[in-house]
Order: structure tokens, then C-alpha cells, then sequence
């Protein structure tokens, strides 16, 4: 496997995926695997030992998925990319409850917020330090973080990030407020705040016909944990419309290598990640996910259409819940539809769902009771035409 930390782009690996003719279907997935631990290192102890029951979980889930592009939410970030090779080598590459191996050629992991200590009190609390005054909250550098695997080679010279883009530069931006209308953030703290909890990251993949598609994944933050200000849930609002107004081609937009504006109109991509915004239910502002499921510029099929990612578990699970969406378009265990695969409006959806299996069903054990993740592995079929 090809990997790559976030400072260190890989060259491409030659042993890319064939396509079989010159239109193929490509599955494009997101699973926030909770791989991230308490400690630093300790992760890699886990992975490198290869005998970890929830990692062995996960690796399982995806086995039997077997999409051919992968976000891996809450993997910690790891600049030589040892941890994805470890989690390549030791899990996926070996059979996990009978399911068959699944290689990945092209890996990278992405440089995140959390875990890298500001020099203000973001807080407020007369102190700075971890993990509250964090550009991302974080116990340690990268702890939340995410990566990305694919069968096909990953266009690492167009590679744009949004990792230092700072809030106050939004238009119009929700600048969180005290109750007496006065700002939650001091001057200082404002001047600097990032307005990516981990990182907003645009990876062109290219596809062996010539198709080019950007990957577009971001991790917004919860919106709870907060006070009455809002903090959380206002952020997360504006991570979330930093991807659209990114897909929608907005000039405001600087990435972290200087380059101005979003993405060029006319572009192929599918948005992947936990977004932490349910459009019915959940403690995110009203519209926040709103901003990208009725886009002019997205697949509407996959995300207000008939094609929303569902599962059978869902239904099972959170029939109970009092939420007012449907459980069968649940990504969570706490209930809640906040991860998604979203494609461009040019790209055409086959079919889509989420892995929840009910009981008697194949990694049922795996999956239940959190026993791989608090999430589920949402998944989406598209079909890649040449250019």
C-alpha cells in the first residue's frame, strides 16, 4: 500500500484497480471507526499487534462492504503513515469472520486540527491548554483525525486543504455570542480560530478512463458540549457550509497552500465524512445539513430522494428513539442520520445503504452493541463515465 501523511504526498503505486470496461460502478463509502484512543502511541500498539477485537470488527465490516474508496473517520493521524499500513496489514489484508481479504494500493492520512494546542485561551478559563484550547479539541496531536484508502491513484499534486482557514474569514459568519450580545471569543482567540475542527480536504482520485473525482471529506464538530453561546453548533453550521460554498466555486475561499477559490465549476465529487448534523433530529441549528442535501450542485436522489442511504438495523435499533426521522436512514447508534456519501449532480447513483445487520445476519456480533463502532459504514454506488 501507498501511504502518505499529510506533509509527504505519495507518488502512485502502478498496481492500481482495473476498470473492466469503459464505464464501471465504484463504491464510495464513509465509516467513522473509532479508532482513536485515549493516549498517544497507543493506538499503534493496537494496530501493530494485530489482535484487537474492535479493530478486527471494523476490518470485518469493511471486508464485507469491500468499497473501492474509503473515509475513515476518527483514525489518528500518524504523518509516516505507519498506522495505515499496520491497519492494512495486520487487519485487512487477513480474513476477519470469514469475510475475504480487501487491499487498498493508495492511503493517506490527513494533517487535523485537533490536538494542536493555539496560543489562546479558547476556553476562557484563565488557562491555555489541552485539550479545550486545541484548534480542534483534542487530548493529543491528531486524536480524531481521519484518512482516506482507494483502490485507484490518488491526484496528490492537486490536493487541497482547508485545515488553517480561519472563521472570522467567512462571510457573514456565525460569530458565536454572550447574552448580552457581546462575543464569546476574545479578540485574540477570534483572530485566530480555525474554522475546521480537523480539517476540510479536497483528494482528487483518478480513475483509470481518465475520470477525475475530488473527495471532498470533512469531520465537523458536535454541536453540543457548549453553553448557551452556541459554540459548537454554530461551527458546526459553518464547517458544513465551507463545503458547500467550497463545491459551489465561492472566491472567498483560500486553501492552506494559498491557492484562492473553491472548486472549479463543472468538477466531479462526492462529500464524504461524519458531518454531526441530522436534518430532522439532533441539537445542530436548524438547516445546518440542510446547506448541502438540497444543493442544486449534489445528487438529490441520494440525499432527500430515494436512494438515502438506509439499513433493516436501523429500524430494529431506534424504533424507540423519539426522534421524528425515519431509523431505517440512522448512520449512529444515539439514533441519528449524521454520516454521509454525497455525490455531484452529474454523477449517476446505482444504489446505496448502510451496514446494520439485524440479528441472524451476517456480523450481527460485530456490529451490535457499538462492539465496532458507535457508527455505521454508509456506502453509495456510483457510476464512473469517461470523461
Amino acid at each position: 500500500m501507498q501511504s502518505c501523511g499529510g506533509g509527504n504526498l505519495a507518488k502512485d503505486n502502478e498496481k492500481g484497480t482495473e476498470f473492466q470496461s469503459n464505464s464501471d460502478t465504484i463504491r464510495f463509502a464513509t465509516y467513522n471507526v473509532s479508532l482513536f484512543r485515549k493516549e498517544e502511541g497507543a493506538l499503534a500498539k493496537d494496530l501493530k499487534l494485530g489482535r484487537d477485537t474492535q479493530i478486527q470488527n471494523v476490518a470485518g465490516v469493511i471486508q464485507n462492504v469491500r468499497p473501492d474508496v474509503i473515509a475513515l473517520m476518527e483514525f489518528d493521524y500518524d504523518a509516516s503513515g505507519l498506522l495505515l499500513d499496520y491497519f492494512q496489514q495486520n487487519y485487512l489484508s487477513k480474513s476477519q469472520y470469514g469475510e475475504e481479504p480487501i487491499d487498498y494500493n493508495y492511503a493517506i492520512s490527513v494533517p487535523s486540527n485537533t490536538g494542536v494546542l493555539s496560543n489562546a485561551d479558547f476556553s476562557n478559563d484563565g488557562k491555555i491548554e489541552l485539550p479545550a484550547d486545541a484548534y480542534g479539541f483534542g487530548r493529543y496531536e491528531g486524536q480524531y483525525a481521519f484518512a482516506l484508502l482507494s483502490k485507484y491513484p490518488l491526484d496528490t499534486a492537486q490536493i487541497r486543504s482547508f485545515q488553517k482557514f480561519l472563521w472570522k474569514d467567512m462571510p457573514d459568519v456565525k460569530q458565536p455570542k454572550i447574552e448580552n450580545g457581546g462575543n464569546y471569543y476574545s479578540e485574540k482567540a477570534w483572530g485566530i480560530f480555525r474554522v475546521s475542527s480537523k480539517n476540510h480536504i479536497d483528494i482528487p482520485i483518478k480513475f483509470p478512463n481518465g475520470k477525475t473525482i475530488h473527495t471532498i471529506i470533512a469531520h465537523p464538530t458536535p454541536p453540543v458540549f457548549d453553553g448557551p453561546e452556541d459554540r459548537n453548533g454554530l461551527r458546526n453550521f459553518d464547517e458544513i457550509r465551507l463545503l458547500k460554498d467550497y463545491v459551489s466555486g465561492e472566491n472567498y475561499l483560500v486553501d492552506d497552500n494559498g491557492g484562492k477559490g473553491g472548486l472549479n465549476a463543472g468538477s466531479s465529487f462526492v462529500i464524504m465524512g461524519d458531518l454531526n448534523a441530522d436534518p430532522i433530529d439532533g441539537d445542530s441549528p436548524s438547516g445546518a445539513i440542510d446547506q448541502l442535501l438540497s444543493h442544486p450542485n449534489v445528487n438529490n436522489k441520494v440525499t432527500i430522494g430515494n436512494l438515502i442511504p438506509s439499513s433493516n438495523g436501523g429500524k430494529v435499533h431506534n424504533k424507540s428513539i423519539k426522534d421524528k426521522g425515519d431509523p431505517a436512514f440512522d448512520t449512529s447508534f444515539f439514533g441519528k442520520r449524521v454520516d454521509y456519501v454525497i455525490p455531484s449532480n452529474d454523477i449517476k447513483v446505482i444504489t446505496s445503504g448502510v451496514l446494520w445487520p439485524t440479528d441472524g445476519e451476517p456480523l450481527y456480533e460485530q456490529v451490535k452493541n457499538k462492539s465496532a463502532s458507535d457508527h455505521l459504514l454508509v456506502w453509495v454506488d456510483i457510476v464512473v463515465k469517461n470523461n
